[in-house]
């Protein structure tokens, strides 16, 4: 330049050494420990946005919104058990733990679910009285820890479903940090209050699915073959896990893709194990068509699930139903901006708070602190988690009528297009405005 300066590039971030990368840098170098937190995967990965419904017109006929039925009604475990799961809608809630949340949480799900006409799940550390007597259909989980594990319980129980694996920690066991040990939460696993608790990350009587069968057989002899079985795994190998499970004898398969949620495990499992949601249901599928008991054995998607358009888009790719559970929790209250002055204290916001590990939770949710938990009314939270599945599912049965169908499980790949090539490979259907996708080669 004339006055001698030398001109200045702007400065660029680097796209492999972000602002967040490097902030996570310099807090492992000060403390030498793994970040833990809650909640699920942050990045984005491909998931039921990059899909679409193609709604019917000409070739197809769309049945009137407000005049004509829409079934949304399933059947879990038709299989052997001899009284299955009926629920009204398919969108289950999923297990979370007495520890992980507060018992007033327990007990809104189990009261919203209850008037919702679907079920709920009891989760890692045992079964609590408020949450069995709310629920018209509980689901007890079978988890590697066995913590208040009891055959009195399992006996109480409407469903059983044997935990392989999460989708926040495929592979990896559970957190449950000493801060919220209280007396009663130690008392039910009986372990110390106070102290770190961690579950296996494999159930200790197997170690493949011939010992599965032999778990499945024994947890239907103590419960006279009434109730059903699930198998829940996280998404890694689905074709071959569902498989597995299915030979193993399970009534129902549970997959839970990366999105899903957690309590709370180290960061970098949530971010970099397992597989999309998005990604898991075809191979499931196609292992129960190839065994020949698709719809014979029920498939239940979890992982990121939001509104009824992923519930629609779940059933239309082959699954029977659906769970939720983060946003199970944000219907209740968590994460509530209300409490936004509480989450600035503890540095964050109410939209980005995920220490829910520590037990500071504002909203009285993922807490043992009995003045926090006192923040949250399980009837009023009960309404609002009915309030929003009755969203939800009005939401699917709009969908399906604009596709022409009168039963939510009447959807069907067909009804769908992507919008990027990774969903269209994922997901099997084409992509918009074509009739292939990737991997579909023509003969």
């Amino acid at each position: 330049m004339k006055d001698g300066t030398i001109p200045q590039t702007k400065p660029i971030e680097s796209a492999t050494f972000t602002k967040e990368v490097n902030a996570e840098i310099r807090r492992a170098s000060a403390t030498g420990i793994y970040d833990i937190r809650g909640g699920g995967a942050k990045r984005r990965v491909p998931h039921f946005d990059d899909l679409l419904f193609l709604g019917a017109s000409i070739s197809r006929y769309p049945l009137e919104g407000y005049r004509e039925f829409c079934e949304t009604s399933v059947l879990l475990g038709t299989r052997f058990a001899e009284n299955p799961v009926a629920l009204e809608i398919p969108i289950t809630i999923a297990g979370m733990s007495f520890g992980a949340l507060s018992s007033n949480a327990k007990e809104a799900l189990g009261r919203g679910a209850s008037l919702a006409g679907t079920s709920t799940t009891t989760g890692d550390g045992g079964m609590t009285a408020e949450e069995r007597a709310h629920s018209e259909i509980l689901v007890y989980q079978y988890l590697p820890s066995r913590y208040g594990m009891n055959p009195d319980d399992i006996r109480k129980a409407d469903a059983i479903e044997i935990v392989i694996g999460q989708g926040a920690k495929p592979g990896g066991g559970g957190m449950l940090l000493g801060q919220k040990i209280s007396d009663r939460v130690a008392e039910m696993r009986t372990l110390p209050k106070g102290i770190d608790q961690r579950s296996a990350c494999r159930h200790p009587d197997w170690t493949g699915p011939d010992d599965l069968e032999i778990k499945i057989l024994e947890l239907r002899e103590i419960t006279g073959w009434k109730i059903p079985i699930y198998v829940k795994v996280g998404a890694t190998r689905p074709y071959y896990d569902t498989t597995l499970a299915v030979k193993a004898g399970a009534d129902v398969v549970v997959i839970d893709g990366m999105q899903g949620g957690t309590a709370a495990t180290q960061d970098v499992f949530i971010e970099h194990v397992g597989l999309p949601t998005l990604a898991c249901i075809h191979p499931a599928v196609q292992a129960l068509q190839e065994l020949g008991v698709h719809r014979e054995v029920q498939l239940v998607i979890s992982g990121g699930i939001r509104n009824g358009a992923d519930v629609a888009k779940a059933i239309a790719l082959g699954a029977d139903a659906v769970s939720i559970g983060t946003a199970a929790l944000i219907a209740l209250g968590e994460n509530d901006p209300r409490w936004e002055e509480d989450y600035k204290r503890l540095g964050a916001t109410a939209d980005s708070y995920d220490d829910w590990h520590e037990g500071k939770d504002p909203a009285g949710i993922t807490t043992q602190d009995p003045e926090l938990s006192e923040r949250l009314n399980p009837v009023e939270g009960g309404r609002r988690l009915r309030n929003y599945l009755k969203v939800m599912t009005l939401e699917a049965q709009t969908i399906a009528r604009a596709c022409g169908h009168n039963n939510l499980r009447n959807l069907e790949p067909e009804d769908l297009c992507a919008l990027t090539l990774e969903a269209a490979a994922m997901a099997r259907v084409p992509l918009a405005g074509t009739d292939w996708y990737p991997g579909k080669f023509e003969i």
